[in-house]
């Protein structure tokens, strides 16, 4: 996640934290990830094997051309939603399921053919690392459409400025046709094509490089859970594992030693085997008993039943993706099936409660899982059956409910604003303090008692000494203790905590010339994409702010799988009202653009080590998957730009199917920084809600620092505190999304805690109904170019 790429559970524990603009994403392993984040991650993997894994092939032409289709095809679904709601997912988990099924499927086809085209390479077998490439690649692919801005800032830059906002350089750029007459209010820019790839460009790559010196740190040092990346390493294993031998079959030789070490040590670990595999209670038990023989039965066992599940799982994707796809076709003939009042025609005409059957936004509710859709729930209903009402009567909002500038609508945007803010500065300050808290406690005794006995230059020398800096924190909690970079008693080496072979590390100097001419490369891309409009000054420091709070971002992506994209730009957009000369009359562009730069640094960082730790765990080249990132950020950024300019050449924006409701919050939010005057009566309402807000996310924080009696981290009243991003989301979108969402959630709820199942299963179905409607979409947009009517 988006919202944040990561897994909602910690979405269950830490559910308000969803993110307006990536829910994860990250990602499809959000449910299964919702039990691995509260549980221990499990041992490192097993240094000789991992050495073994190394020796394949690690990036080849294959896997790296069905990553970037895989990612073409969930680009155009991130659009799609991202248009409709701010939400988008990098498919982490389908993009693994789909690389292994299309490569089984096409070895069993060249088999037929002949041994001809087996000898040629089509028959080889695919192997984990090639996998960790696919997810990698198409998910770099795939989220472009928010890295980039194309979901938010972007349509706020072309649709929602005001005359007197729209920089007057703009009407001077040949290039730049400044659309006064076009838009709604007659301001806003229109950027060509060649304009929308090149700012595309300029933002997709530094941060990817960025994240190469994080890695020691995070990965191989601190170790930190990444929990989607963990998931969908675990997916990949089960996956190819259960059907190989040599190499690829000591994956269940590694898991039968931790066992059998875990049994000596008294541990009880069968609910962590069930992790490791995703497997059924019985799969667990024949696995465990037939691990140590080397006959056929065992093995085979193992060998079919790994078959049929992955093929099921095939099935179940295919079943829901037509389900979806078909009610996406039948929604264009009939769109009156997208707005249906459920709750009768005087509160759907008036009041907008509505419902959007989307089998899309119910998977997305499955994926989000039932803490955070109910959150969600609750903004609605606290934003448009109370607040809305309250606006309109009162006259404060005297317009069409439904109007952003006159309606409750756009009123209530403000408050859901507020709580954003709130939220994300108390939640992002807890991340820089409690580091701070923690070196206090662990060295300031030690500190204050050399300075008394020795001095300040003693001091500080002890202080910046090897065996003060040879401790990493892996977890900050009040009974962790730091994790041993280096040995207690230094001797100048590292401990031997597993890593990459050398030739498979990202080395110094690339990063270094990688950081610096991506950041000159952003700079330069900037400047030519609006030009005159945000000196190069501030674009540095845009630049500087991205990079340091993406480490932020990274470290409570890595702790709570949730990467607070949207956040860390509202930050950004906060610090650069306090640098934007007064009076400028560029002032919202430019706060714009710098909280596009931080979101997509952040963004992209967070994506890269949560597959570098998928990686890791799996003993995949973090060289190839670096390289993969790269053309994968390249090409998705061309093709995010390419999408989007379809659809808002189709579309009316914003209009009744996308309404970009993200873009709407990041030009009220430039607005509210700026210094522009507010609507009537929100600012003690906003006022009152950031309030309540920022005690209710301290309150959340506190809670998940505790521990259960069974020593698990985060108290069980966790789930039911609110969360600010999650009600935000619900009030500034329209009830008939949250409302198909809350379905989806109670029914993931009503699959996994009432009924007692498998997880797997409903991320698979939410997956296929998700890129059912997003690919099929691609239909309705080429008959809605055509002129098709509807019925």
């Amino acid at each position: 996640m988006a919202p944040d790429r990561g897994s909602p559970s910690s979405r269950s524990s830490n559910a308000s934290e969803e993110d307006a603009d990536l829910a994860q994403d990250d990602d499809l392993a959000h449910t299964t990830s919702r039990s691995i984040a509260q549980e221990p991650i499990g041992q490192e993997p097993d240094p000789s094997f991992l050495a073994k894994r190394s020796e394949q092939p690690q990036f080849t032409v294959r896997a790296l051309l069905l990553g970037l289709l895989i990612g073409v095809l969930i680009a155009f679904s991130n659009t799609y939603f991202g248009l409709q709601t701010g939400w988008i997912s990098g498919m982490a988990m389908p993009s693994a399921l789909i690389g292994f099924a299309y490569f089984k499927g096409l070895r069993a086809l060249m088999c037929r053919l002949g041994d001809g085209f087996v000898r040629f390479g089509w028959g080889e077998g695919f192997s984990e690392v090639e996998n960790v490439l696919v997810q990698t690649v198409a998910g770099s692919v795939g989220t472009m459409p928010l890295g980039c801005g194309f979901v938010g800032v972007v349509p706020a830059l072309e649709f929602l400025l005001k005359p007197e906002e729209t920089p007057e350089s703009a009407s001077k750029d040949p290039d730049i046709i400044a659309a006064l007459a076009m838009s709604q209010e007659g301001g806003g820019l229109r950027l060509p094509l060649s304009k929308l790839i090149l700012w595309a460009l300029g933002l997709c790559f530094f941060g990817v490089v960025f994240a190469v010196p994080l890695r020691k740190e995070v990965i191989v040092r601190e170790k930190l859970r990444f929990p989607s990346g963990t998931a969908t390493a675990l997916m990949i294993g089960v996956l190819h594992g259960g059907e190989k031998t040599g190499v690829e079959g000591e994956v269940e030789e590694q898991q039968a030693r931790r066992r059998k070490s875990r049994k000596t040590s008294h541990v009880d670990n069968e609910e962590e085997e069930r992790l490791m595999g995703d497997m059924s209670p019985e799969m667990v038990q024949d696995s465990g008993d037939n691990t140590d023989s080397e006959g056929d039965d065992g093995r085979g066992l193992r060998k079919t039943k790994s078959k049929e599940d992955w093929k099921a799982q095939i099935r179940l994707l295919m079943y829901s993706f037509c389900v979806s796809g078909a009610y996406t076709l039948i929604s264009y003939f009939v769109p009156q099936i997208h707005s249906i009042p459920i709750l009768g025609t005087h509160l759907s005409n008036v009041w907008l409660w509505n419902l959007n059957p989307s089998p899309a936004y119910v998977g997305q509710g499955i994926i989000m899982g039932p803490a955070t859709t109910i959150h969600m729930f609750l903004g609605a209903v606290l934003g448009w059956a109370v607040l809305s009402p309250i606006a309109k009567f009162k006259g404060w909002a005297s317009g069409d409910v439904g109007d952003w500038n006159t309606g409750s609508k756009g009123w209530i945007v403000w408050i859901s604003l507020a709580i954003m803010l709130a939220d994300a500065i108390v939640s992002l300050g807890w991340l820089v303090l409690r580091p701070t808290i923690w070196y206090a406690r662990t060295y300031g005794p030690s500190v204050i008692h050399t300075l008394r006995e020795k001095g300040v230059k003693h001091s500080f020398s002890h202080l910046m000494g090897p065996s003060t800096r040879g401790y990493s924190s892996v977890n900050l909690s009040e009974d962790s203790e730091p994790h041993k970079s280096y040995s207690a008693g230094y001797d100048g080496r590292e401990d031997e905590d597993y890593d990459a072979p050398p030739h498979h590390l990202i080395g110094t100097k690339i990063t270094l010339i990688g950081l610096t001419l991506t950041l000159a490369f952003c700079v330069v891309a900037v400047q030519l994409a609006f030009p005159g409009i945000i000196p190069v000054g501030l674009t540095l420091l845009a630049l500087a702010l991205a990079l340091l709070l993406s480490i932020m971002g990274v470290r409570a992506l890595g702790e709570t799988d949730l990467n607070p994209v949207s956040g860390i730009s509202k930050l950004t957009q906060l610090i650069f009202a306090l640098v934007t000369p007064k009076g400028s009359k560029n002032a919202v562009v430019i706060n714009l653009l710098a909280g596009g730069i931080s979101e997509a640094g952040a963004l992209q960082a967070g994506d890269l080590l949560q597959d570098l730790k998928t990686g890791h765990l799996l003993g995949a080249s973090p060289k190839a998957q670096f390289w993969g990132q790269l053309i994968g950020s390249g090409v998705g950024a061309v093709v995010s730009a390419v999408v989007y300019k379809l659809y808002t050449n189709v579309y009316t924006i914003p209009g009744g199917m996308f309404q970009v409701p993200t873009g709407f919050v990041w030009i009220f939010t430039a607005r509210l920084v700026t210094g522009e005057g507010l609507p009537p009566n929100t600012a003690e309402f906003a006022a009152a809600a950031a309030i309540l807000w920022s005690c209710i996310t301290a309150l959340r924080i506190y809670g998940s620092s505790l521990r259960k009696s069974d020593g698990t981290k985060g108290a069980n009243w966790v789930p039911y505190v609110p969360g600010g991003i999650a009600v935000a989301v619900g009030m500034y979108n329209t009830p008939s999304f949250t409302l198909a969402r809350t379905a989806g959630g109670l029914l993931a709820w009503w699959w996994t805690r009432w009924k007692g199942r498998e997880e797997t299963p409903m991320i698979v179905l939410a997956s296929g109904l998700i890129l059912g409607e997003g690919l099929v979409s691609i239909v309705n947009l080429a008959l809605a170019s055509g002129g098709v009517p509807h019925f």
